[in-house]
């Protein structure tokens, strides 16, 4: 028997509330802040990520789905969100537009890595971007706009970490004090990091392995390596987060896992933390479309997976809306009749009532089951007798109630039950 492929799931009937709850969350959260969708493309260009990523990182190392098309390009399934938005403002031209550009995507990502809670070899995104404009104010709002997000969820036990990792001014100095740092600790260090060391050396501070923790512990800060305007710029982010009362920790050993990000970095982490427990993270990524071919631009963003999401959700077992279900079941005796069931449930679709209409030979007690097991809150029942009147009988599921309804009114008398009592 076929199964979904390791590391990938079916998102059944029963989870797809949760799905619809946190992307209307999304999508409404952007709106207030004036950020517009955008859709990529499933793959690109393999070179999107490879270039901007860069090696010594996992995603490029050892997670990227990448083939060859037929014609020989060498693509790539999207490893991350960031990367194919800032291709998509180079290709459309939208720096010809006011600045900042400010985007917002939900969509699957791909990455080979070993499945576990939360985290899959197909997961979904929900990111937004603010692209062209380096004002530190953007990256409070790209903070708050994260943190209101998870409120507006009924997740409010997090906290948000904060650092600055500097530019390609000071970046180096820092560089070269982490090597030198880390050189006195080679014999300790795992085989990952020995490799970081020569290759990305930034990358040892989110080393999980114990081996590497207390050596991360005690490795010089980037805040005591950033340039003055590097320094300034992360003064004004703190102030700016202070002045909307967003607390927040200094973290000096937060670097996130993508190479492109520039000063501001931050991730939100819930109160119950664990091996994998960052419900999101972002931060300012200024060379990044210069690295794809465009001027110097400068840019923020923000990036959570959905099913971590969903899984804190579950967690904290908060209420979340389900999904609307069918209005009313029609149930029938004999061929004549189903004809006119058949007509009715058309007619009754195109008014904009939900309609699950009986099929095959069920008998009439089995047909009601049906409509009990589906939690239909009213049936309506044609028979040889309605024929003959034009009419439908309206059951209550619940009460047993029944009345006679000419097929004429059958439309406005069930919208109407629909608002006044809803649709369970």
């Amino acid at each position: 028997m076929f199964k979904a492929p390791r590391g990938t799931f079916d998102i059944l009937p029963e989870e797809q509330a949760y799905w619809k709850y946190v992307e209307e969350k999304a999508a409404s959260l952007c709106h207030i802040y004036g950020y517009q969708p955008l859709t990529t493309p499933v793959f690109e260009d393999a070179q999107i990520f490879t270039k901007t990523v860069a090696g010594g990182t996992d995603i490029v190392d050892k997670e990227m789905y990448v083939f060859r098309d037929k014609s020989g390009q060498e693509l790539a399934l999207r490893a991350e969100g960031t990367a194919p938005v800032c291709r998509a403002y180079l290709e459309h031209g939208l720096f010809n537009l006011p600045q900042p550009v400010k985007l917002y995507y939900i969509g699957p990502a791909f990455r080979y890595e070993r499945p576990q809670s939360g985290r899959y070899r197909q997961h979904h995104q929900f990111g937004f971007e603010a692209v062209g404009e380096d004002d530190p104010a953007l990256d409070a709002e790209v903070i708050e706009m994260a943190g209101q997000f998870y409120h507006s969820l009924g997740i409010t036990s997090f906290s948000v970490q904060l650092n600055s990792i500097g530019c390609k001014v000071c970046r180096p100095d820092y560089l070269e004090a982490l090597r030198r740092h880390y050189s006195d600790y080679m014999d300790s260090l795992c085989s990952d990091c020995k490799d970081r060391l020569a290759r990305n050396p930034l990358r040892l501070l989110d080393c999980k392995q114990a081996s590497c923790q207390g050596i991360a512990e005690s490795a010089p800060k980037t805040s005591d390596y950033l340039c003055e305007e590097c320094r300034q710029h992360f003064q004004s982010v703190q102030k700016y987060l202070e002045a909307v009362d967003i607390p927040f920790h200094l973290n000096s050993r937060l670097v996130r896992g993508l190479d492109y990000y520039t000063r501001t970095v931050f991730e939100i982490e819930p109160e119950e933390k664990g091996g994998q427990s960052t419900l999101g993270g972002g931060g300012r990524y200024d060379n990044l479309i210069e690295q794809l071919g465009g001027k110097a631009t400068p840019a923020v963003g923000f990036a959570a997976g959905l099913e971590r999401i969903i899984l804190n959700l579950k967690k904290q077992n908060l209420g979340i809306p389900g999904l609307p279900g069918p209005d009313v079941f029609i149930a029938y005796l004999e061929e004549e009749a189903k004809v006119e069931a058949i007509r009715t449930a058309s007619e009754l679709r195109k008014a904009g009532v939900a309609v699950v209409m009986a099929t095959g030979d069920k008998s009439l007690r089995g047909q009601l089951r049906q409509a009990n097991s589906l939690g239909i809150a009213r049936a309506l029942i044609l028979g040889e007798e309605e024929v003959k009147s034009h009419s439908v009988t309206l059951r209550d599921m619940s009460s047993g109630e029944q009345t006679t309804v000419p097929l004429s009114e059958v439309a406005p008398v069930i919208l109407n039950r629909v608002r006044q009592t809803g649709k369970s």
